[in-house]
């Protein structure tokens, strides 16, 4: 039977409400503040939220946005007041309330309105992901100001930053609602039909993923559509690891497309919003649990403050890596900072470089100094050095892809949180490169 969260500050009402719903079989918990709502809401998602909207601590109104904003919005919420507008009301159905009910609300009138918002809700999507839900930190503020001042220029935009940022989530906060969103998964159109590209996302916004992986008959086509896509009202927004001026010093970038002038847009990294990340590991572990991934967990304090202790190199897509693992492999319901201590040493351990590991201590000097045993051949060993440099790197990704697939056994998902790439990109990555896989292990 469903489960109902009754979240009210009244005593009265809390256990008035629970009565009729048990008798109905319905579950029912209760909450008599926003803290205790939210509480019960971490640790599983209800079927069903009534929610009051004058509480001391917290209104309903500020507690349905903050679920709306933190991806946490997967179930239907009916709002209760006995001292409403109908101003209220139609806010509240616009922050995503389902439904109204004014006290005193009447017995058939409270029934009716749950069984038809239960049957109309069927199955609950997953929280999303937005920017809206990376974070309250004055970086996350000041990035949305930044985001709001180029959606107002409508130019391109090449958005800097370090690998598993998540910046399509940049990128879609620039985009209009109703309006055409593509990611490029082909970039040979760049080359071929770059305006075409430009009609195809008229009004909207066309999202590149990696600079670098493009060809320099790609890149000429994209300054071409830089530069005219404002014909369409087109906004195409590029990601890259390092600024355009780097890369084309450095070679690697078309100098047309500093002609193109777009703006620049530093994504933060995550230890530049560290205080973010309780919120953030709290968001991944909903997802992973009402994906029934996982039984119920939760992160106690310490593991918290552990999580945000920690520098991420790896971003958001690591933060989220290591929190499926803790999820997966917690023994209790409580995730500890031991666990994530654990997790996150043996992870440095396998990725640190070789000049971390202990210095072995010198032979005595009458004793020979054994030579450090051969490497084993890796998937690069092959590699040539006097390539031309395309060649070469090619060789290299082709060598650094297939390593991570036969480490990950075919799972394209987990290769492409270990690479720190879209998983559109990676598979992109592997046509390009003719890399063979296995069908059916991408999940």
């Amino acid at each position: 039977m469903s489960d109902i969260l009754v979240v009210d500050d009244e005593v009265g009402i809390r256990e008035l409400l629970s009565e009729i719903l048990s008798d109905e079989g319905y579950t029912v918990r209760l909450a008599e503040n926003g803290d205790q709502a939210r509480r019960e809401r971490a640790r599983a998602r209800p079927d069903l939220v009534l929610l009051d909207i004058w509480m001391p601590d917290t209104d309903g109104i500020t507690l349905l946005k903050e679920w709306a904003r933190c991806g946490q919005l997967t179930m239907p919420v009916v709002m209760m007041s006995g001292h409403a507008t109908i101003d209220t009301a139609v806010e509240s159905t616009k922050l995503g309330a389902s439904d109204f009910l004014e006290k005193p609300i009447a017995l058939q009138k409270l029934l009716s309105t749950v069984g038809r918002v239960l049957r109309r809700a069927g199955a609950a999507p997953l929280p999303e992901l937005s920017l809206d839900s990376l974070g309250r930190s004055a970086v996350v503020a000041q990035l949305k100001q930044r985001l709001a001042q180029l959606r107002a220029a409508r130019g391109p935009v090449l958005m800097v930053s370090e690998p598993g940022c998540r910046v399509e989530l940049c990128a879609q906060y620039l985009h209009t609602a109703h309006t055409p969103w593509k990611v490029l998964e082909d970039a040979r159109a760049l080359a071929s039909a770059p305006l075409e590209l430009a009609e195809e996302v008229a009004e909207g916004v066309l999202f590149i993923p990696a600079l670098t992986q493009l060809t320099r008959a790609e890149q000429r086509g994209l300054a071409l559509l830089m530069s005219r896509g404002d014909r369409h009202r087109a906004r195409v927004v590029v990601a890259s690891a390092r600024g355009l001026g780097e890369l084309v010093a450095a070679g690697d970038a078309e100098p047309r497309l500093l002609e193109a002038a777009p703006a620049t847009l530093q994504v933060p990294a995550l230890r530049e919003h560290r205080e973010d990340v309780p919120e953030l590991a709290n968001l991944f572990l909903t997802r992973i649990i009402e994906a029934r991934e996982c039984p119920p967990r939760s992160f106690d304090t310490a593991a918290l403050n552990a999580l945000r202790n920690h520098d991420w190199p790896g971003n958001l897509m690591q933060l989220e890596q290591v929190v499926r693992s803790l999820a997966i492999t917690a023994l209790g319901t409580d995730i500890t900072a031991e666990d994530v201590l654990r997790l996150v040493a043996s992870v440095e351990a396998a990725v640190a470089p070789a000049s971390s590991a202990e210095p072995v201590a010198p032979a005595p000097l009458d004793e020979p100094v054994a030579a450090p045993p051969a490497a084993p051949p890796g998937p690069g060993a092959g590699l040539r050095f006097d390539a031309p440099l395309r060649e070469a790197r090619d060789a290299f990704e082709k060598a650094y892809l297939e390593h991570h697939i036969a480490l990950e056994g075919g799972n394209m998902s987990r290769v492409a949180d270990k690479v720190g790439l879209e998983r559109t990109h990676l598979y992109r990555k592997i046509k390009q490169l003719g890399i063979r896989t296995r069908r059916g292990e991408d999940g």
